[in-house]
């Protein structure tokens, strides 16, 4: 995929792996667009890489539909969708109160897994109707699993089942969209300096790192940023999940 002057929207993007990743299209002369449901840092992140910021809540129809609509107003249909939006509720099936609350489950499958089905059906959606570049492509979409779909710890039954969802729905969906040239892969990040691990003290990030052969650190989101542009310009990459977590083991030695 030719990224300069193509339409992207990043969802998640105004923090993270969304915000490196939306830096990093840019660069490559992509007109981006932040789709955040925190409308202050999304247009921060916005206005540095002179794209176009949109409040957006991934998990309603309605609301995704207007915010492509006003992506697609500033910029045109987007070529590139990279779903990065996503939350994590820690709590055990059965905890001291009792029962985990059915809420809270439904709530991490709605916004990590429904989520990225509907960001990616609507995008698919304009992109089967462009005309395809001279690579023959017309799109290329890029969803956001963990290590926790294959690797998932205790506390992370909402997590690991809304991941791995997306890794169960990569190969259908890019063998459907190959018709329109529409490719469809899936980066499963493992520890990564995110805002939320970057808040704890060291000690603690350098005992979540000690489970990580080589390197020995947690990941780099602009390293995440990198794997999502290579995948964006590499034709013959369709259909894979590829794990980004420095071959990490959950039993650390």
């Amino acid at each position: 995929m030719l990224l300069k002057d193509q339409a992207a929207v990043v969802t998640g993007g105004a923090s993270g792996l969304g915000a490196a990743t939306a830096r990093k299209l840019a660069a490559q002369g992509a007109k981006v667009a932040v789709f955040d449901l925190n409308a202050k840092l999304a247009e921060t992140v916005a206005a540095e890489i002179k794209g176009v910021a949109v409040t957006c809540d991934v998990s309603d129809a309605a609301s995704a539909e207007a915010a492509i609509a006003q992506a697609t107003k500033a910029h045109g249909p987007a070529r590139v969708l990279v779903n990065c939006a996503g939350i994590g509720v820690a709590k055990r099936v059965v905890g001291r109160d009792g029962p985990m609350a059915l809420a809270d489950f439904d709530k991490v499958i709605k916004v990590n897994l429904i989520g990225t089905f509907n960001m990616l059906r609507l995008a698919a959606t304009e992109m089967s109707k462009l005309e395809p570049q001279a690579t023959g492509e017309r799109g290329v979409i890029i969803n956001t699993a963990s290590v926790a779909a294959y690797d998932g710890q205790i506390g992370q039954s909402a997590y690991s089942a809304s991941k791995g969802g997306i890794v169960g729905m990569t190969l259908p969906i890019a063998r459907e969209l190959a018709q329109f040239g529409v490719r469809v892969l899936t980066i499963a990040p493992g520890l990564f300096l995110t805002p939320l691990l970057a808040n704890l003290p060291q000690e603690a990030q350098d005992s979540l790192a000690a489970a990580i052969p080589f390197p020995r650190r947690l990941g780099h989101a602009d390293e995440f940023a990198a794997l999502a542009l290579h995948m964006v310009e590499n034709s013959y990459l369709n259909g894979e999940v590829v794990r980004l977590d420095g071959s990490l083991r959950m039993a650390p030695k």
